[in-house]
């Protein structure tokens, strides 16, 4: 054999921004399930040591179905009534109280939960749920590392502990938004059914003007407009008479009284109560907030950037401009992060980029540990990253 055919060292082989996000989010993931199965031996997630099921925020939901199916959706807004029928489902007394704050069309999704037994239908919501905002992931980064991120995106873990409905959420924003280019009777349907959580839709409009997507308003309109009326038709008008009795009631005490504590809240309001300021000074500073992130969304949606930048900050940007958002529903965060990889991955993820959404990450997962609000932070360093990216394009576009 000669020299020519001796087989030459190989250099070891790079690990490209793709493979180390793949590897980072599959161990996350993979951290997510053992503490899951952890904290379910340990009688702390799914049923109690007793073997009774535990009731944390899925139990609003199941119980408002149940309240539905017997001909009595109002009473899923009565507060007193509403408590009763959460012990009766789960079978034991609890302190606290888990609120039914929705809107009557979301009665339809907890009725059809609440032909479940209760643990049933949790297991259901949230694989359904996951498995739906996986797929969406999977279609806004355009590759499988799309849903790995979704399993190893931090606000996942809270979601599942809670029994809340990120998940959902992140699929309705996600939706809208990835389909809006090619879909966009599609991306009116998705909006339309954001009207569950209508607080996440208030820049949605603003950005749709400013792009004239006029066919998904009209799509979208029509939807909430279809939705109120069926739900207007099988649960009476008393189901909406409650709601609108109750909404102002809730938000007092949520809001104005903190009953939910505001460390909770991932906003400014929720910031400047929890560090001592007063209500009117909150509602300030949260209307400063939001109509500078109104104001940075049309910008970008009217400078027609690319659109992976602009879906990524009116993703962000919905988180901010509420002052209700909780740690579960920064699953829709994972939306804008995935929209911000897919523009930065064609291009080369720098040094900014990798720090910056290792910190985003990193306050999400220190949610019980640090008493501020660490979401927000993650959710402006993530709209920061946005900004950087789109001043680049402008002056790149201007060098031209």
């Amino acid at each position: 054999m000669d020299a020519a055919q001796v087989a030459k060292p190989t250099a070891a082989p790079q690990f490209s921004a793709r493979r180390l996000i793949a590897a980072i989010v599959a161990a996350l993931a993979l951290g997510y399930l053992v503490v899951l199965a952890g904290t379910c031996l340990q009688g702390h997630f799914l049923t109690d040591l007793q073997d009774r099921p535990i009731a944390n925020d899925f139990v609003d939901v199941y119980a408002a179905g149940r309240l539905a199916l017997a001909g009595r959706a109002a009473s899923a807004y009565d507060w007193p009534l509403h408590k009763a029928e959460e012990v009766r489902a789960v079978g034991h007394d609890f302190s606290g109280y888990y609120g039914w704050h929705y809107p009557p069309p979301f009665l339809f999704v907890a009725a059809s939960l609440a032909l479940l037994p209760y643990l049933g239908a949790l297991v259901v919501w949230l694989a359904a749920t996951l498995a739906a905002y996986a797929s969406t992931l999977r279609f806004v980064v355009g590759d499988r590392l799309g849903a790995m991120l979704a399993l190893g995106f931090p606000a996942a873990i809270w979601n599942m502990t809670a029994g809340q409905n990120g998940f959902l959420t992140a699929t309705l924003v996600g939706g809208t938004l990835v389909s809006l280019q090619r879909r966009p009777i599609v991306a009116g349907v998705c909006l339309g059914l954001l009207t569950y959580k209508p607080q996440f839709g208030l820049l949605f409009p603003l950005a749709l003007i400013a792009d004239r997507r006029w066919l998904t308003i009209a799509v979208a309109t029509a939807v909430a407009i279809a939705l109120g009326a069926a739900s207007l038709v099988a649960f009476g008008g008393a189901s909406w008479l409650a709601f609108v009795h109750w909404l102002p009631i809730s938000s007092h005490i949520i809001l104005g009284e903190g009953g939910a504590d505001f460390g909770r809240l991932q906003s400014f309001y929720g910031l400047v109560r929890l560090h001592g300021g007063g209500e009117t000074a909150a509602w300030a500073i949260q209307a400063a907030g939001t109509l500078a992130v109104a104001a940075f969304v049309v910008w970008l949606w009217r400078a027609h950037l690319p659109f992976e930048l602009r879906a990524a900050a009116l993703a962000a940007g919905a988180l901010v401009a509420t002052p209700y958002v909780y740690m579960y529903d920064l699953a829709v965060l994972a939306v804008a992060v995935g929209f911000l990889l897919r523009f930065a991955l064609e291009r080369g993820v720098t040094v900014a980029e990798a720090a910056g959404l290792s910190c985003a990450g990193a306050l999400i997962l220190s949610f019980p540990y640090l008493k501020t609000q660490v979401g927000l932070l993650a959710v402006l360093i993530v709209l920061a990253l946005v900004a950087q990216r789109a001043l680049v394009e402008l002056r790149q576009a201007k060098d031209r």
